[in-house]
């Protein structure tokens, strides 16, 4: 690939035929390349959406649908086995296919039409340069692809993790310290609903865990001795037109292309703009369609229990339930891996889920039972009636099916309500599953359905007139339902309604102030440990930065770097001293893609300082390893602006497959404010640089009513081919937290039209 003009581009001028269409679509590009799609009929409109993806993203398509169904070894080689292995454990080509088949009617119609038009795209033959580097071409797009692609984007997010997390780690601290492994602020949660109260977590104590850990000492055996979001919306008695504004933003991994691009799509049923997931029709997190807006945060419900079963070692498919043994299900997957010898998996299934963890032939394992695999999941219905849905109360009403992954759906109508709804299918069980893996052969640990849609917490026209979600917990923890044990501090959540508190006639331009906030609570709160340490030489050099800090992780100052980095040096020592820097070789910490000890410890590390809990320390004290981090850090690492160390490097799946390639296929960031912790959350993760590896990949605020003055951005452009102009033209833009227009109207998209695709029906 000698440069970034070497493949060619699709045509989005002039005219083209294509076999499949019932009348003529226009497709109307502006000058940020989003397409805006003009169709009579819905089913022509959704040829067009699968169209418009493949030009623009076929291969990021291809790739996500690979990851799915646990082929991508096919063309990543060794470093993909993992989660391919892990891909078939759970099935998901067999879930995706079983979903689509029980889709509705006019649901079924929208894959086989986006399908269809995703295969006119490839029939046409210009495929994105990475089918030249890995010498393939693309299989024909299947509408259950598009199921598996859904799954895939939020596959086993949130709970799974964490209990994953506390059982690897149980084994160095003990079970006394389970507790404070987790995201916790120390103080007064806020919750999703009701909107604006506050309360205490709930704790579980030793004999409420004993179950759970009397199942993992049975499997560790005895040699064992070592594994977010913002969104918000305004009523209209809040701001300057008298409409509500509802605003956020995505906070994922910076995966390029971007798991989002902006779309827009009108025909005669509806009239739709947000962002769309490359591979799926429709808008399920963020849009609006003219009458609703709409956005979502992980909720983090606890979707996703493990079971320790126990299984029989002379007969290692039989396994314990009830006093009774049971036939596991045994079926064989083979992974073909790129340059290496296919790798054979034997897959065990009981009546709880696939193991993932152990083998059964050592008499225990651990069996995943998970919403987004165990049973029929119709999500993809709820696409349509979203975009046709009048008034808030019908919106909510078509998102029952939704189970795919949990989210605070927050919502705004043209007349005037606003509203918070969580949009899960979540099992009715006992909140001691949110711990830890609990014993499966008893009996007593099972679910016992799912919560009714009627029960989800949901909240309505709040009396404040404002809606603020930001990952913090759902519900109070004496809500009738178990719902959630792992969630954020409620920080993020905090600030934001500050910002709104602060505001009596808020506009758009306000929206996109709070998106570049940089104030760290946290950083503020380490901070004074960090300023009251005894320190010499560069150490205190760096005292006296912090100690003139006002806690706001801008790009252009000294001592949000200083703050990082004597905070990452504390949790490598809080990691060494509690020994859990071991957990990696633990089998519960190897479940694809890993539960690196820094990372979670990264956010235990506050709540820790808040309490001077020192029982992890190994006899140390907080000053004393505080004064150790700040000395260590400053005689390693070089100061320098915190955008620049910060400025996130983007890099392509295939760059370290062919690295003569990756100046061309990663695309160049401007510097960034803001981490983890801030509503700017850019953040970095504690076992890597100091470069963002994550954070909003998208902003948005919509103006309810006004939807012309909407405003969204990406954080690199809307193409996935390194050759457009289009493939980095917004990160200028995204990295100073300002947003471009998003045409809505008919006279509103011409103005800003850059070019216009017509495609014909074969004559």
């Amino acid at each position: 690939m000698a440069d970034r003009t070497a493949s060619p581009l699709p045509p989005v001028d002039g005219v083209l035929e294509l076999a499949g269409l019932e009348a003529p679509v226009t497709i109307v590009r502006d000058r940020w390349g989003v397409p805006h799609i003009r169709a009579a009929g819905a089913g022509d409109a959704f040829f067009a959406v699968g169209y418009v993806h493949a030009q623009d993203r076929l291969w990021q398509m291809d790739a996500a649908r690979r990851r799915a169904v646990g082929r991508y070894a096919e063309w990543a080689g060794p470093t993909a086995v993992a989660t391919d292995v892990l891909s078939r454990r759970l099935d998901i080509e067999g879930a995706s296919r079983r979903d689509t088949a029980a889709l509705n009617t006019e649901t079924g119609i929208m894959l086989e039409r986006y399908a269809a038009g995703v295969n006119a795209f490839i029939a046409g033959g210009i495929l994105p340069v990475e089918y030249t580097l890995l010498e393939t071409e693309p299989e024909l797009w299947e509408p259950w692809q598009s199921v598996a692609v859904m799954r895939q984007r939020g596959l086993l997010m949130g709970s799974v993790w964490f209990k994953l997390w506390r059982a690897a780690a149980l084994r160095t601290v003990g079970p006394e310290a389970v507790s404070k492994l987790r995201y916790d602020d120390g103080g007064p949660d806020g919750f999703v609903v009701p909107q604006g109260e506050t309360g205490r977590r709930w704790i579980a104590s030793l004999q409420d865990l004993g179950p759970a850990l009397q199942a993992l000492a049975a499997m560790a055996g005895p040699d064992a001795t070592d594994g977010g979001s913002n969104n918000w919306a305004l009523a209209g008695r809040h701001t300057a037109s008298g409409r509500p504004l509802v605003a956020g933003d995505p906070h994922r991994a910076f995966e390029i292309p971007n798991m989002y691009t902006q779309l827009h799509v009108a025909c005669d049923d509806f009239d739709a703009l947000g962002l769309t997931v490359p591979g799926v029709p429709g808008f399920p997190h963020f849009g609006h369609n003219g009458r609703v807006a709409w956005c979502v945060t992980h909720a983090f419900a606890d979707i996703h229990d493990l079971y320790v079963e126990r299984f029989d070692p002379a007969v290692p498919s039989r396994y314990l339930y009830k006093d009774e043994w049971h036939e596991a299900t045994l079926r064989e997957e083979t992974v073909a891996v790129r340059g290496s010898a296919p790798v054979t998996v034997m897959v065990t299934t009981t009546r709880h889920g696939p193991v993932i963890v152990g083998d059964p032939a050592s008499g225990h394992a651990v069996a995943l039972r998970s919403v987004q695999i165990d049973d029929t999941d119709t999500s993809l219905d709820c696409l349509i009636p979203m975009m046709k849905a009048p008034a808030i109360a019908e919106f909510y009403a078509a998102t029952r099916a939704w189970g795919l992954i949990d989210h605070n759906l927050v919502a705004a109508d043209v007349d005037d309500r606003i509203g918070v709804l969580v949009r899960a299918v979540v099992p009715d069980r006992d909140r001691l599953n949110g711990w830890l893996p609990v014993p499966g052969w008893t009996g007593e640990h099972e679910w016992r359905g799912m919560i009714p849609w009627e029960r989800m917490p949901r909240e309505i026209d709040p009396p404040a007139g404002l809606v603020v979600t930001a990952n913090n917990r759902i519900v109070p923890d004496d809500h009738p339902d178990y719902l959630c044990t792992d969630c954020h501090p409620t920080y993020r959540a905090d600030r934001v309604r500050a910002r709104l508190e602060a505001l009596s006639a808020a506009t758009v331009d306000d929206m996109a102030s709070i998106h570049r906030d940089t104030l760290s609570r946290t950083a503020l709160e380490l901070r004074a440990w960090m300023v009251a340490a005894q320190t010499d030489g560069e150490a205190e050099r760096w005292r006296r930065l912090l100690e003139a800090w006002d806690g706001r992780m801008d790009a252009a100052a000294l001592a949000p770097t200083a703050y990082f980095l004597i905070r990452r040096e504390m949790t490598r020592i809080l990691a060494r001293r509690s020994g859990l820097d071991k957990t990696a070789s633990d089998p519960f910490a190897q479940v694809a893609p890993g539960i690196p000890a820094l990372i979670q410890l990264w956010w235990t590390l506050p709540n820790l300082l808040r309490a001077n809990d020192t029982s992890l320390l190994g006899g140390a004290d907080w000053s004393g390893l505080v004064q150790e981090a700040m000395t260590t850090a400053s005689a390693r690492d070089a100061l320098a602006p915190w955008g620049e160390l910060h400025r996130p490097r983007f890099a392509h799946p295939l760059s370290p497959m062919f690295p003569d390639a990756a100046g061309d296929l990663d695309p160049i960031s401007e510097p960034v404010s803001g981490d983890g912790d801030c509503v700017c959350a850019n953040g970095a993760y504690a076992n890597g640089g100091v470069a963002a590896s994550y954070g909003p990949v998208a902003r948005y605020a919509f103006d309810v009513g006004d939807w012309d003055n909407s405003r969204w951005v990406v954080f690199h452009g809307t193409s996935g081919h390194p050759a457009s102009a289009h493939y980095d033209d917004q990160n200028r833009s995204w990295a100073k937290g300002e947003m471009v227009p998003a045409p809505y109207t008919a006279a509103a998209v011409d103005t800003y039209a850059a070019t216009r695709l017509v495609l014909n029906p074969v004559a």
